[in-house]
């Protein structure tokens, strides 16, 4: 439940419209709360605010918050189109789900609509003395909310949608998926046995990508029926007539009995990937922005060297030693979850940086040093695969650097794969 919420709300966070909506409701809200003030005694004792002064601080919060917001979009569009231009388009989710922005932006469409709002009703004479003095102690907050939303929004507008403040947020999202992963790598399912049998295969019926797998639905509808699940498509997945989702063995029970669409819904399908989680999406978007740096028409491996970085961080993060007592139990034991791919993700990771950069001698450099500093972490697994990796981008190297100096300074990065 705790997963499903989470995801529930990472969608409804890159919906743009959601928070500037409720901010509204809010500001209508508080212009009528206000009137509950005079159903009080304070009339007694609170200061008499004039209908001028505060038709003056409401006008001035109407006529400027409306050109405020206007500017907040115009801002935000100009970012996303630079996020999706330098960096990658699928980069877009992540900027668009920005909180700064998004509050900013609620916080001016609100306060318009609440200035607006309150003018009408204080005009038409809907206050006494203690509504008005609320509606002025609101207006004061209101106002003073602006100009700090106001001051915080132009320092994140001026970084928002840069290649370096886009990197910094997809290598977020793929972190926060690789820890959850790290702590279940089974989605607290089962693991795969060996020797599967296979009484059915569950095939996808919708063209798209695996967002999220239910495991726990899936646990529920196997107990009823008595078989066993096992997850062939991870999040990630590609999802097409003729692909499978999931085998199913049943054993002793009866295979007409089992309604395909309860366990192929239980799979979410949409047409694009999610960060959430899907790690090897992240890995990906990262090795877009590193090439589009190393194209000709940018020619930044700066950017493409810092990537490289990154991943040394992101796999040094998954590598990590984990205690028993971190790992999440695996309580669905009917429903059995294949384990992520190592090698999958390396090649989501490097292969493209090998192949664009093997020209470069900075970056071809960079990606033997990071190969090094992963073969040497105490994760045989790891170590394999990055002398592989390490072997394949200088065979790369080999065939596109054409100064026999250059060369020789990536062959004596690589003679850590000679180690046992």
């Amino acid at each position: 439940m705790k997963d499903r919420f989470r995801f529930f709300l990472n969608r409804i966070g890159e919906k743009l419209w959601v928070k500037p909506f409720v901010m509204c409701v809010l500001s209508i809200a508080g212009v009528f709360l206000a009137k509950l003030a005079d159903d009080t005694e304070a009339n007694q004792f609170i200061p008499n605010i004039t209908l001028d002064s505060i038709e003056a601080l409401l006008s001035i919060i109407s006529s400027s918050m409306l050109v405020i917001a206007t500017f907040a979009v115009a801002s935000m569009v100009s970012a996303y189109a630079s996020a999706s231009s330098v960096a990658t388009p699928r980069s877009f989710s992540l900027i668009i789900s920005d909180d700064v922005s998004q509050n900013a932006l609620s916080t001016f469409i609100g306060a318009f609509i609440f200035s607006i709002v309150a003018l009408i009703a204080l005009k038409n004479g809907y206050y006494e003395q203690a509504g008005r003095f609320a509606l002025f102690v609101l207006t004061l907050l209101i106002f003073s909310v602006v100009i700090i939303t106001l001051v915080r929004w132009v320092d994140c507008i001026a970084r928002l949608g840069r290649i370096g403040e886009t990197s910094d947020k997809v290598e977020a999202a793929t972190a926060a998926a690789l820890r959850r992963l790290r702590y279940a790598p089974t989605l607290c399912g089962a693991s795969v046995e060996a020797d599967l049998v296979v009484d059915q295969v569950i095939y996808g019926n919708v063209v798209g990508y695996v967002q999220r797998i239910d495991v726990a639905a899936l646990q529920v509808y196997a107990e009823e029926v008595k078989i066993r699940i096992t997850v062939v498509a991870l999040p990630g997945a590609f999802s097409a007539p003729g692909q499978a989702l999931a085998y199913i063995t049943v054993g002793s029970s009866d295979l007409s009995s089992i309604n395909v669409d309860r366990i192929t819904r239980e799979f979410l399908i949409d047409n694009d990937r999610k960060f959430d989680e899907d790690p090897r999406f992240g890995l990906i978007v990262l090795s877009e922005i590193a090439s589009r740096a190393m194209s000709p028409a940018i020619n930044d491996p700066g950017t493409a060297i810092g990537i490289i970085g990154t991943f040394v961080r992101l796999f040094v993060l998954w590598g990590e030693p984990i205690s028993e007592g971190d790992i999440r139990i695996s309580k669905y034991n009917r429903v059995a979850v294949p384990e992520i791919s190592l090698e999958d993700m390396f090649d989501d990771a490097f292969t493209a940086i090998a192949r664009d950069g093997a020209g470069t001698v900075e970056v071809a450099i960079r990606l033997q040093k990071a190969f090094g500093s992963l073969a040497s972490m105490e994760n045989s697994p790891m170590r394999a695969i990055a002398i592989r990796y390490a072997r394949l981008a200088l065979v790369r190297a080999e065939k596109t650097l054409e100064f026999p100096e250059d060369l020789e300074r990536v062959r004596k990065l690589v003679k850590f794969t000679d180690l046992p």
